[in-house]
């Protein structure tokens, strides 16, 4: 079932996101083009208050023209530790630090076309700070009971594949 790269050919390098367009040999003997998204990986916490709340994040998605209720999330710095970054991300976009962070699931956001791992924790023991958010970034941030966070994911106001995942696997598995 394995693909051999015969040829690879990068078409653009950006800050985010590279694309590249390779050139592989199929089981079967044909050739085909893929084209792939490459990414660094990205970081998604679903952050539990000590009341059972879940701690949601509003903003603008230019991509979906929507402003999204997600759970907090970001990019992996080249290099960087997953962990690491969920504690950078969870205090930049929300103020919030945890006492306890646990990896619950990774998975690939499309991998079809994108090379993006999606490492999604949970944090306990949370305590407030000061938002961080970068310059290009306007949150809001939001506290919902687990409960209403699973219905918001079942009614559709929550549409994002990170936070469904992470909101189902805490809410839904009891992690």
């Amino acid at each position: 079932m394995r693909e051999e790269l015969i040829s690879t050919q990068r078409i653009h390098e950006g800050r985010v996101i590279n694309l590249r367009v390779d050139t592989v040999r199929m089981p079967d003997g044909r050739e085909a083009r893929r084209k792939v998204v490459e990414h660094r990986g990205a970081v998604a916490i679903v952050a539990i208050d000590d009341d059972g709340d879940v701690i949601l994040v509003e903003q603008y998605r230019r991509p979906a023209d929507a402003v999204m209720m997600e759970i907090p999330a970001g990019t992996l710095d080249d290099a960087e530790d997953p962990l690491g970054c969920a504690k950078r991300e969870l205090r930049e976009e929300t103020g919030y630090t945890a006492r306890e962070m646990q990896p619950i699931v990774r998975f690939y956001s499309a991998p079809g076309f994108c090379t993006e791992v999606l490492h999604v924790f949970v944090a306990r023991g949370l305590q407030t700070g000061e938002q961080a958010t970068e310059d290009d970034e306007s949150i809001n941030v939001h506290k919902v009971p687990m409960a209403h966070a699973l219905e918001m994911v079942r009614d559709g106001r929550i549409r994002d594949a990170k936070s469904i995942v992470g909101i189902l696997a805490v809410g839904g598995c009891g992690w």
